[in-house]
């Protein structure tokens, strides 16, 4: 991707589990390793599904990343002669992201980023919003919903079979054994009644 000009930017790949950002997000940094760009990878310690030192999609591709906790981290690991920052699974970082990513790309680099734009209860999740207003592109991928077929928006937690409960915390790092990809129409967030 190129802009028309020679300045830093924002991407941000979002949409639901299963929908193709981290897949998404390792083919733009391998074009850009192909075109001799000097590219760093990071990912949320949180984030222990797979490998640890690398991102890795569902589909099993992986790249190379380093493993922090925090916005701050990762400033203190840019190299400089970076010129493109990749940080996957966004939602999980703290507010200072987009801070970092505005600062990076007015360094004049380019900053990939992907991650879940919505939680499971189908709620702007962490700094996934505020990513994508200062973003210069945003890309909103789909899965398949797993009751229809039809485009998949959200990403629907099943507890033990049942859809999560509201009021069950947002942060549950997972994959298949615990979450589906579902259309609006059936992705279910039942409350608690009477706190059962």
């Amino acid at each position: 991707m190129h802009l028309g000009y020679n300045g830093g930017w924002i991407e941000v790949v979002c949409g639901s589990m299963f929908s193709g950002k981290t897949e998404e997000l390792i083919r733009r940094v391998i074009r850009a390793e192909i075109a001799k760009q000097k590219v760093q990878v990071f990912k949320p310690k949180l984030d222990d599904r797979y490998r640890v030192n690398q991102v890795s999609s569902h589909r099993g591709n992986n790249f190379h990343a380093s493993v922090v906790e925090s916005a701050d981290e990762i400033a203190a690991l840019i190299e400089p002669e970076t010129s493109v920052v990749a940080i996957d699974e966004a939602q999980f970082f703290d507010w200072k992201l987009a801070d970092l990513c505005e600062s990076l790309a007015n360094q004049n680099r380019r900053v990939i980023l992907a991650g879940l734009d919505l939680d499971f209860r189908g709620e702007p999740f962490g700094p996934m919003p505020l990513l994508m207003a200062v973003a210069e592109t945003v890309t909103k991928l789909q899965a398949i919903c797993m009751i229809c077929g039809g485009l998949a928006s959200r990403t629907q937690r099943l507890i033990d079979g049942r859809p999560a409960y509201y009021e069950d915390p947002v942060i549950m790092v997972g994959a298949s054994e615990v979450y589906e990809a579902r259309c609006r129409q059936h992705h279910e967030v039942p409350r608690k009644l009477n706190g059962q």
